[in-house]
């Protein structure tokens, strides 16, 4: 059932997944269903709702991601993180979240996926200093642009970036980034089945 959904969905953008992509990402919905019953890690309780607001939601970002080491800060149950980690199995990605139920998640979720390319670190993010140069920090729904970039500076150096998913684009908060740090680009993104504005806001240091 997810698996045809996903298919499906899958038909109607750009991006090719190998079958054992598929069945990953299908297998992670399964676990999320499960764990989400006792550990209350998102709102979105249908699985089948998971595959559009969650998973396509997420993959939708894979193709404008160049770098090799990423950090999704404030990941929740994996997201974006989990995702473009399956998506793309040659870029690393260092999971951030500040509470232990959630990390135990993603630590079962890399496990049982196989998924090599995933770090799960419980802390805050002011607190966390990275052992690599990072390439870029992801973030989905997890502060204003402002606080993203005063947050996370230290988690980049002069050429990476920020890439934030957003609802609808935020002009205002454009209006408020400290001084030092740019818009290098908007990109209007298209999930399919989802029936809102989204937009992946790409912020370099000057």
């Amino acid at each position: 059932m997810l698996q045809q959904q996903l298919t499906s969905l899958l038909a109607q953008t750009e991006l090719v997944l190998s079958d054992h992509q598929q069945q990953q990402l299908v297998q992670y919905v399964e676990l999320l269903d499960k764990w989400n019953k006792a550990y209350n890690l998102t709102s979105v309780r249908d699985p089948q709702e998971m595959m559009v607001k969650h998973i396509m939601d997420s993959l939708v970002v894979a193709p404008h991601l160049s770098g090799k080491q990423y950090i999704d800060v404030g990941t929740g149950p994996g997201l974006p993180g989990i995702v473009l980690a399956i998506a793309l199995p040659d870029t690393q990605f260092v999971l951030l979240d500040s509470l232990g139920k959630r990390v135990r998640f993603l630590m079962q979720v890399k496990h049982a996926l196989g998924l090599d390319n995933v770090t799960p670190v419980q802390s805050r993010v002011e607190e966390y200093q990275p052992s690599v140069k990072l390439d870029g920090v992801l973030s989905r729904a997890f502060a204003s642009l402002q606080d993203m970039v005063d947050w996370c500076e230290h988690l980049i150096d002069q050429s990476g970036l920020f890439l934030a998913l957003k609802g609808q684009f935020p002009a205002q908060e454009l209006e408020q980034l400290p001084a030092g740090v740019t818009l290098q680009q908007d990109i209007h993104l298209t999930v399919p089945e989802l029936d809102a504005e989204r937009h992946l806001i790409i912020l370099s240091k000057d």
